[in-house]
Protein backbone atom coordinates (compact mmCIF):
# COMPACT_ATOMS: atom_id res chain seq x y z
CA UNK A 1 0.00 0.00 0.00
CA UNK A 2 0.98 3.38 -0.19
CA UNK A 3 1.87 5.86 1.98
CA UNK A 4 -1.56 7.63 1.78
CA UNK A 5 -3.46 4.75 2.65
CA UNK A 6 -1.03 3.68 5.14
CA UNK A 7 -1.85 6.50 7.16
CA UNK A 8 -5.45 6.01 6.92
CA UNK A 9 -5.10 2.68 7.99
CA UNK A 10 -3.26 3.97 11.16
CA UNK A 11 -6.49 5.97 11.86
CA UNK A 12 -8.68 3.26 12.07
CA UNK A 13 -8.99 1.93 15.70
CA UNK A 14 -8.11 -1.70 16.78
CA UNK A 15 -11.64 -3.95 16.45
CA UNK A 16 -13.71 -1.48 14.38
CA UNK A 17 -16.44 -2.52 12.15
CA UNK A 18 -15.29 -0.25 8.87
CA UNK A 19 -17.20 0.95 5.99
CA UNK A 20 -14.72 2.14 3.28
CA UNK A 21 -17.07 4.64 0.61
CA UNK A 22 -15.34 4.77 -2.50
CA UNK A 23 -13.27 1.81 -2.01
CA UNK A 24 -11.83 1.56 -5.49
CA UNK A 25 -9.35 -1.72 -5.14
CA UNK A 26 -10.44 -2.62 -1.72
CA UNK A 27 -6.76 -1.81 -0.46
CA UNK A 28 -7.54 -0.37 2.82
CA UNK A 29 -10.15 -2.89 4.23
CA UNK A 30 -7.80 -5.51 2.65
CA UNK A 31 -5.04 -4.01 4.80
CA UNK A 32 -6.77 -3.58 7.81
CA UNK A 33 -6.83 -7.53 7.94
CA UNK A 34 -3.85 -8.15 7.17
CA UNK A 35 -3.08 -6.45 10.25
CA UNK A 36 -5.61 -7.78 11.95
CA UNK A 37 -6.62 -4.89 13.03
CA UNK A 38 -10.52 -5.53 11.97
CA UNK A 39 -12.78 -8.71 11.67
CA UNK A 40 -15.33 -6.61 9.35
CA UNK A 41 -15.40 -4.24 6.72
CA UNK A 42 -17.68 -3.22 3.67
CA UNK A 43 -16.22 -1.99 0.66
CA UNK A 44 -18.41 0.34 -1.19
CA UNK A 45 -18.37 2.20 -3.88
CA UNK A 46 -20.61 3.91 -6.73
CA UNK A 47 -19.16 2.93 -9.63
CA UNK A 48 -19.93 -1.23 -10.91
CA UNK A 49 -15.53 -1.60 -12.49
CA UNK A 50 -13.86 -0.62 -9.56
CA UNK A 51 -16.30 -2.55 -7.54
CA UNK A 52 -15.47 -5.70 -9.47
CA UNK A 53 -12.32 -4.99 -8.98
CA UNK A 54 -12.23 -4.81 -5.18
CA UNK A 55 -13.92 -8.32 -5.62
CA UNK A 56 -11.23 -9.77 -7.72
CA UNK A 57 -8.71 -8.60 -4.81
CA UNK A 58 -10.82 -9.27 -1.58
CA UNK A 59 -10.84 -13.06 -3.35
CA UNK A 60 -7.28 -12.75 -4.14
CA UNK A 61 -6.58 -12.19 -0.51
CA UNK A 62 -8.50 -14.39 0.79
CA UNK A 63 -10.99 -12.66 2.74
CA UNK A 64 -14.39 -12.43 1.00
CA UNK A 65 -15.80 -14.09 4.15
CA UNK A 66 -14.82 -11.08 5.83
CA UNK A 67 -15.12 -7.72 3.31
CA UNK A 68 -18.69 -7.25 2.19
CA UNK A 69 -18.74 -5.65 -1.35
CA UNK A 70 -21.73 -2.89 -2.04
CA UNK A 71 -22.72 -0.68 -4.69
CA UNK A 72 -24.09 2.16 -4.48
CA UNK A 73 -23.76 5.71 -4.29
CA UNK A 74 -22.05 7.19 -0.96
CA UNK A 75 -23.64 5.79 2.17
CA UNK A 76 -26.84 4.95 1.35
CA UNK A 77 -24.84 1.06 1.26
CA UNK A 78 -24.83 0.74 4.83
CA UNK A 79 -27.69 -0.31 6.77
CA UNK A 80 -28.17 -0.52 10.66
CA UNK A 81 -27.59 -4.35 11.23
CA UNK A 82 -24.10 -3.38 9.77
CA UNK A 83 -23.39 -1.97 12.85
CA UNK A 84 -20.65 0.09 11.29
CA UNK A 85 -18.73 2.31 13.72
CA UNK A 86 -16.09 3.59 11.36
CA UNK A 87 -16.62 5.04 8.26
CA UNK A 88 -13.25 6.10 5.76
CA UNK A 89 -13.84 7.87 3.05
CA UNK A 90 -11.04 9.13 0.66
CA UNK A 91 -9.99 10.59 -2.15
CA UNK A 92 -13.05 12.99 -3.25
CA UNK A 93 -13.71 16.47 -2.56
CA UNK A 94 -14.58 18.12 0.45
CA UNK A 95 -18.31 19.37 -1.08
CA UNK A 96 -19.22 15.91 -2.36
CA UNK A 97 -17.77 13.90 1.42
CA UNK A 98 -20.00 16.77 3.50
CA UNK A 99 -22.64 15.65 0.88
CA UNK A 100 -22.57 12.43 1.59
CA UNK A 101 -22.15 12.77 5.30
CA UNK A 102 -25.54 14.97 5.09
CA UNK A 103 -27.62 12.70 3.12
CA UNK A 104 -26.85 9.35 5.88
CA UNK A 105 -27.89 12.14 8.87
CA UNK A 106 -31.16 12.68 7.10
CA UNK A 107 -31.72 9.08 7.08
CA UNK A 108 -30.58 8.50 10.46
CA UNK A 109 -27.47 7.65 9.81
CA UNK A 110 -24.70 9.50 12.32
CA UNK A 111 -21.52 7.30 12.68
CA UNK A 112 -19.44 7.06 15.97
CA UNK A 113 -15.69 7.59 14.20
CA UNK A 114 -15.33 9.10 10.55
CA UNK A 115 -11.27 9.05 8.60
CA UNK A 116 -11.69 11.43 6.30
CA UNK A 117 -9.32 12.65 3.47
CA UNK A 118 -10.52 15.41 1.33
CA UNK A 119 -8.66 16.42 -2.09
CA UNK A 120 -9.80 19.66 -1.58
CA UNK A 121 -12.41 22.21 0.71
CA UNK A 122 -10.68 20.72 4.01
CA UNK A 123 -12.35 23.92 5.60
CA UNK A 124 -15.76 23.01 4.95
CA UNK A 125 -14.91 19.28 6.39
CA UNK A 126 -13.90 20.46 9.43
CA UNK A 127 -16.67 23.04 9.69
CA UNK A 128 -19.08 20.11 8.90
CA UNK A 129 -17.60 18.03 12.14
CA UNK A 130 -17.63 20.86 14.57
CA UNK A 131 -21.24 21.86 13.46
CA UNK A 132 -22.11 18.05 14.05
CA UNK A 133 -20.64 17.71 17.43
CA UNK A 134 -17.52 15.51 16.33
CA UNK A 135 -14.02 16.20 18.10
CA UNK A 136 -10.76 16.38 15.74
CA UNK A 137 -8.91 13.30 17.29
CA UNK A 138 -5.55 13.91 15.64
CA UNK A 139 -5.11 14.99 11.79
CA UNK A 140 -1.94 14.27 9.65
CA UNK A 141 -0.17 15.95 6.40
CA UNK A 142 1.80 13.71 4.03
CA UNK A 143 3.15 13.96 0.58
CA UNK A 144 3.00 11.63 -2.38
CA UNK A 145 3.85 11.17 -5.86
CA UNK A 146 3.47 15.23 -6.19
CA UNK A 147 0.38 15.71 -3.85
CA UNK A 148 0.00 16.88 0.12
CA UNK A 149 -3.32 14.83 1.46
CA UNK A 150 -4.76 16.05 4.80
CA UNK A 151 -5.87 13.10 7.11
CA UNK A 152 -8.81 13.96 9.81
CA UNK A 153 -9.45 11.51 12.08
CA UNK A 154 -13.11 12.81 14.31
CA UNK A 155 -15.39 11.15 16.88
CA UNK A 156 -18.52 12.19 18.04
CA UNK A 157 -18.96 14.06 21.37
CA UNK A 158 -21.31 15.27 23.67
CA UNK A 159 -20.57 18.83 22.88
CA UNK A 160 -19.45 21.28 19.96
CA UNK A 161 -15.89 21.97 19.49
CA UNK A 162 -14.51 25.11 19.38
CA UNK A 163 -11.83 25.99 16.89
CA UNK A 164 -10.36 29.39 15.42
CA UNK A 165 -10.84 30.04 11.81
CA UNK A 166 -7.14 29.49 11.18
CA UNK A 167 -7.60 26.25 12.83
CA UNK A 168 -10.52 25.28 10.52
CA UNK A 169 -8.24 26.75 7.25
CA UNK A 170 -5.23 24.87 8.01
CA UNK A 171 -6.65 22.01 11.01
CA UNK A 172 -6.10 22.49 14.41
CA UNK A 173 -3.24 19.46 14.65
CA UNK A 174 -1.70 20.51 11.10
CA UNK A 175 -1.63 23.64 12.12
CA UNK A 176 0.34 22.94 16.08
CA UNK A 177 2.94 20.67 13.74
CA UNK A 178 3.95 22.47 10.82
CA UNK A 179 5.66 19.67 9.35
CA UNK A 180 8.08 19.94 6.61
CA UNK A 181 5.12 18.92 4.15
CA UNK A 182 3.31 22.19 5.66
CA UNK A 183 5.46 24.79 4.35
CA UNK A 184 6.05 22.67 1.26
CA UNK A 185 1.94 23.08 0.73
CA UNK A 186 1.43 26.44 1.32
CA UNK A 187 4.56 27.85 0.17
CA UNK A 188 2.58 26.48 -3.26
CA UNK A 189 -0.76 27.48 -2.31
CA UNK A 190 0.78 31.61 -1.35
CA UNK A 191 2.29 31.40 -5.06
CA UNK A 192 -1.42 30.28 -6.43
CA UNK A 193 -3.53 32.68 -4.01
CA UNK A 194 -1.63 36.00 -5.22
CA UNK A 195 -1.66 35.11 -8.68
CA UNK A 196 -5.73 34.36 -8.15
CA UNK A 197 -5.76 37.85 -6.85
CA UNK A 198 -4.07 39.57 -9.31
CA UNK A 199 -6.40 37.90 -11.86
CA UNK A 200 -9.53 38.72 -9.58
CA UNK A 201 -8.32 42.40 -9.56
CA UNK A 202 -8.04 42.18 -12.89
CA UNK A 203 -11.40 41.21 -13.64
CA UNK A 204 -13.59 43.62 -15.48
CA UNK A 205 -16.74 43.09 -13.14
CA UNK A 206 -15.26 42.77 -9.91
CA UNK A 207 -16.47 39.84 -7.42
CA UNK A 208 -15.20 41.79 -4.33
CA UNK A 209 -16.26 39.32 -2.14
CA UNK A 210 -13.97 36.87 -3.22
CA UNK A 211 -11.73 38.95 -3.47
CA UNK A 212 -11.98 40.13 0.12
CA UNK A 213 -11.51 36.28 0.72
CA UNK A 214 -8.65 35.57 -1.02
CA UNK A 215 -7.12 38.25 0.90
CA UNK A 216 -8.12 36.96 3.90
CA UNK A 217 -6.36 33.18 3.33
CA UNK A 218 -3.10 35.39 1.82
CA UNK A 219 -2.72 37.20 5.50
CA UNK A 220 -3.38 33.74 7.61
CA UNK A 221 -0.79 31.96 4.78
CA UNK A 222 1.88 34.39 4.68
CA UNK A 223 1.40 34.86 8.80
CA UNK A 224 1.99 31.06 9.14
CA UNK A 225 4.88 30.84 6.94
CA UNK A 226 6.98 33.69 8.82
CA UNK A 227 6.35 32.31 12.54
Amino acid sequence: MNKRLNALAEMVDKGSRVADIGTDHAYLPIELMNENKVSYAIASDIAAGPLQNAKDDIVAAGFEDKIETRLGAGLTTITTTDKIDTVVIAGMGGKLMVQILDDALNNGFKFKNLVLEPNIGEPGVRKWLIEHQYQILTEDLIAEAGHTYELIKARLGEERESLTEKELYFGPFILKEKNPVFYQKWQGQLVYHEKLLTNLNKAKKKDHNRIKQIEKELDFIKEELND
